[in-house]
């Protein structure tokens, strides 16, 4: 809480080249690519980062193989290409996956246009993947007998790729490579009015939803990344645009592993839906749904998860259908798509696709960021800092890229390290990786002060919440660093705890309570009531 307090301080005081209201995933992008190019960043969100939709995809890396259905070879070409720089910048974090997509006799697409579409789509991405294969029905059973094939005509399999770790966390880290980087961000605060003054600046009038102050920012541009809520936004500050958005409810249900391989499932769904079995540490993520809603607010209904649950059991050999009881989590969100005013959507709203678009306003130097998704990521932060450039903030040019993760000096520092301290000795039993490779994926360079941690006291190696693979030396800097306000802030958002884990059993882990007191000290309880009281 002291970095947020020290940082809210400086919100109040400072003025900035830009404000960026959002701190999603187009947020973070925007504040790690202009701090690194020396502009005066402001991060504000009116949750935690990655608070809303970013806390909620199917925490693939993929090249949108489905668009290539509608024709929209330019859009799959450029996701290709940043799912392949996506790959090659982040090797810890953002690995290449297999996808085994059974089709049924049902299925519109034939078997033979599906297996070209995946070698056109192997040569979308440059063929930095695995090829393609194609499979028979009995094939298939040999692969992954967890498949029933009883109606299918057989399938193919190709690659994509999937974070390591939760999409909240991949989202905070470009937010504290930002912060690196000099810019002044605070979560859970919301931004409540704002104009366009005499002076060509805006003055943002924010309230710091755990203070309860209310305070003024003010920046020479505004960005509007706050996803879902970005035209709700746009009218509290009177912005006209072209564009707006309209709202698509996807969920996933968590549950015990299914697929002993770590691959991804895809079927096509009842509703013609590409439909996955996606690993998630040691369960398993089955979805999704893609309902029309109005307001982006939502939840999962007793309907969605029928859905689902009849989708993965009419598709899988189990040998116990999956029930209500089964269900660990829930994850539910809307995602946000582009339209033009005044533009129907497409007849198959199961078409549109996750495009961004960028709007500028010259007049009042305001950017508003629509739709994208977290393939996409690296573009939007690319787009956002040209934009910027023409609204008259120098930006200095970039000697180093502005993402990815450390280069070969430090990483081989951090190795050398961590050999000499016994934590590549040995796969731990609770995660399955070795102790070294875990916080590097996790914390890249600031995993170096935990080194020293270790150094001084060996215990720090030791599991902090029994089964989970958290450290003793991770919660400290976690503390320091990340900005936890509330419990819900880590279990949810900077580790996926409360994911793959249901909500009784979490409350009884060993050592759950243990964290909550590093976290928050003499509010341990009251922060631990609060979560576990919902």
């Amino acid at each position: 809480m002291k970095q947020r307090q020290e940082n809210i301080q400086k919100l109040k005081t400072d003025t900035f080249d830009v404000l960026i209201i959002g701190g999603g995933m187009n947020g973070a992008v925007c504040a790690a690519a202009l701090a690194a190019r020396g502009a005066r960043v402001a991060l504000i969100d009116a949750r935690d980062f990655a608070g809303f939709t970013s806390q909620y995809s199917s925490n693939l890396i993929w090249g949108g193989i489905k668009y290539m259905e509608s024709y929209e070879f330019r859009l799959v070409n450029n996701l290709c290409k940043s799912r392949n720089e996506l790959l090659r910048s982040f090797p810890s974090t953002v690995t290449e996956i297999r996808f085994l997509s059974t089709l049924s006799k049902k299925t519109r697409i034939p078997a033979w246009l599906m297996f070209i579409g995946t070698w056109i789509y192997w040569f979308f991405g440059r063929g930095q993947t695995r090829t393609p294969c194609v499979y028979s029905a009995s094939e298939i059973k040999n692969e992954e007998p967890l498949i029933n094939v009883d109606d299918s005509r057989g399938g193919v399999e190709y690659s994509d790729a999937y974070l390591q770790d939760n999409d909240a966390r991949f989202v905070f880290n470009f937010v504290r490579s930002a912060m690196d980087k000099g810019c002044v961000a605070a979560n859970y605060v919301e931004s409540v009015s704002g104009s366009y003054d005499s002076q060509n600046h805006w003055v943002s009038v924010a309230k710091d939803k755990i203070g309860g102050e209310q305070f003024e920012i003010r920046a020479k541009v505004m960005i509007n990344s706050a996803g879902a809520f970005v035209d709700r936004l746009n009218g509290i500050t009177g912005v006209e645009t072209e564009y707006q958005h309209i709202f698509s409810k996807g969920i996933h249900l968590v549950v015990p592993r299914l697929a002993r391989q770590k691959r991804v499932l895809a079927f096509f769904a009842d509703d013609g839906r590409l439909f996955f079995a996606i690993p998630m540490a040691n369960r398993t993520c089955i979805g999704t749904t893609d309902t029309p809603v109005e307001d982006p607010e939502t939840e999962v209904t007793e309907e969605d998860r029928d859905f689902v649950l009849s989708n993965i059991n009419a598709r899988l050999d189990l040998s116990k259908p999956l029930e209500a009881s089964d269900i660990i989590s829930e994850r539910c969100g809307v995602r946000p798509l582009v339209l033009k005013k005044g533009q129907k959507s497409k007849d198959d709203f199961l078409q549109m696709s996750r495009k961004h678009i960028v709007e500028t306003s010259e007049e009042k130097r305001h950017i508003s960021i629509f739709g994208g998704k977290l393939t996409d990521c690296l573009n939007v932060g690319e787009e956002i800092c040209e934009e910027v450039s023409k609204l008259g903030v120098n930006l200095n040019p970039l000697e180093t890229k502005w993402y990815g993760e450390p280069g070969t000096h430090i990483k081989s520092t951090y190795y050398k390290r961590a050999y000499a301290l016994g934590l590549d000795h040995s796969i731990a039993k609770d995660t399955g990786e070795m102790l070294s490779d875990r916080l590097w994926r996790r914390y890249g360079e600031h995993a170096l002060p935990m080194l020293d941690a270790i150094e001084k006291d060996p215990e720090m190696t030791e599991p902090l919440i029994e089964g989970t693979g958290i450290r003793r030396c991770e919660i400290d800097y976690i503390r320091d660093n990340e900005m936890i306000v509330t419990l819900e802030d880590y279990l949810k958002r900077r580790s996926k705890l409360e994911y793959l884990v249901a909500y009784q059993e979490l409350k009884n882990l060993k050592g759950i309570y243990e964290a909550c007191e590093h976290l928050f000290g003499d509010k341990a309880q009251a922060k631990y009531d609060a979560y576990f009281s919902r």
